[in-house]
């Protein structure tokens, strides 16, 4: 896809910059520290961490041929400090093995759809606009949203709808669609977007905003493998993440969040017996949440930045294990009325960890 670089396609105000910045700024302060953007986009956050760390070497993920080229343009002056790769987050591993970086100290996802998606018709995500149905944030491989939508079996459809968008008149919608799709191929996002808002009853349809959303992001999820790939992607991040290193991950709806939420909180509580005086070795959380459940954003934030609405923001922060004395056995922390550290009885909840 040819891209002109004389005007940048999308606008973009980086969501919840200056508190993503604060939580990640101890490792990246670090000499020779390595920070991951995950979902690089448009480079907001991949500029502001340059500028701000002149020491800090950016690995910068995108899938979207188009959000790399136009990051490329836009971070051009730190040349010597940046690798810009096309790969989904879950190649990480890879990456970094290409690169010869065993581990990095800095990580930032920010999921979803990028603003180059969302303010360009064409690309097919908007409900909004009228555009072809396509929705592959890499638009040189996979499935089409048209595909998906002609080509699936009803009741396919119907648990996509389901569990992706969260959508409770799903068999309505499909119905809908199949009777259309019979007639001729579904091919426009206004046509679906039509089709959806006729299937849902008009009580439902005054609250919650455009009701074609819940059916737009199952599509956009299934057509891109967006939970499959973070459920692979948030661990392998863990994994390869320094000691003392900091990852932030900014989801914006529930599905996201969950994943997020479970791959951190199973880090951070002890594995060990909970009846034991002392940490076994090897047992011990190796995170340390950052954030008390998910914050959301400022309403500061959102009058400046609409888009940030429905963010959901966790940290965490990997237990440096030299530190905790690793390989000897280390009196475990009392519980408190509030279940304290350690493993928690049933029902507790753990510091950093919502509801």
């Amino acid at each position: 896809m040819g891209v002109d670089m004389g005007e940048l396609r999308g606008t973009h105000v980086p969501v919840l910059l200056e508190r993503c910045l604060e939580l990640l700024a101890p490792a990246l302060d670090r000499p020779g520290a390595v920070h991951v953007d995950f979902t690089l986009g448009l480079g907001g956050h991949a500029e502001a961490v340059l500028e701000r760390h002149p020491e800090a070497v950016l690995i910068g993920l995108d899938r979207d041929p188009e959000a790399l080229a136009h990051s490329r343009h836009r971070l051009e002056r730190f040349a010597g400090r940046i690798h810009l790769v096309h790969a989904v987050y879950d190649e990480l591993p890879a990456v970094l093995a290409d690169l010869g970086h065993p581990q990095f100290h800095s990580g930032l996802f920010d999921l979803g759809v990028s603003s180059l998606q969302l303010d360009e018709a064409d690309r097919g995500f908007a409900y909004a606009k009228d555009a072809p149905l396509d929705m592959r944030m890499d638009q040189s491989r996979g499935i089409t949203a048209e595909e998906v939508v002609n080509g699936y079996e009803p009741g396919e459809l119907v648990r996509i709808l389901r569990v992706y968008g969260e959508e409770k008149f799903a068999p309505r919608v499909v119905s809908a669609i199949v009777r259309e799709r019979a007639k001729a191929r579904i091919v426009s996002s206004a046509r679906l977007a039509d089709l959806v808002r006729g299937a849902i009853p008009a009580a439902a349809r005054r609250t919650g905003g455009n009701p074609a959303k819940r059916t737009f992001q199952a599509l956009r999820i299934e057509v891109n493998a967006e939970l499959a790939a973070l459920e692979a992607a948030v661990p392998a991040a863990l994994d390869h993440l320094a000691p003392s290193g900091r990852l932030v991950v900014m989801s914006y709806q529930s599905l996201e969040d969950r994943i997020v939420k479970r791959a951190l909180a199973v880090r951070a509580r002890s594995t060990g017996p909970v009846d034991l005086p002392v940490e076994l070795p090897g047992t011990g959380p190796s995170l340390r949440l950052l954030t008390r459940g998910s914050e959301p954003p400022t309403a500061a934030e959102v009058a400046e930045n609409p888009r940030a609405a429905s963010v959901k923001l966790r940290a965490a922060e990997r237990i440096d294990q030299q530190d905790q004395g690793q390989g000897a056995a280390r009196e475990r922390p009392r519980m408190s009325a509030h279940g304290g550290r350690g493993r928690r009885r049933p029902g507790e909840h753990q510091e950093g960890e919502g509801h």
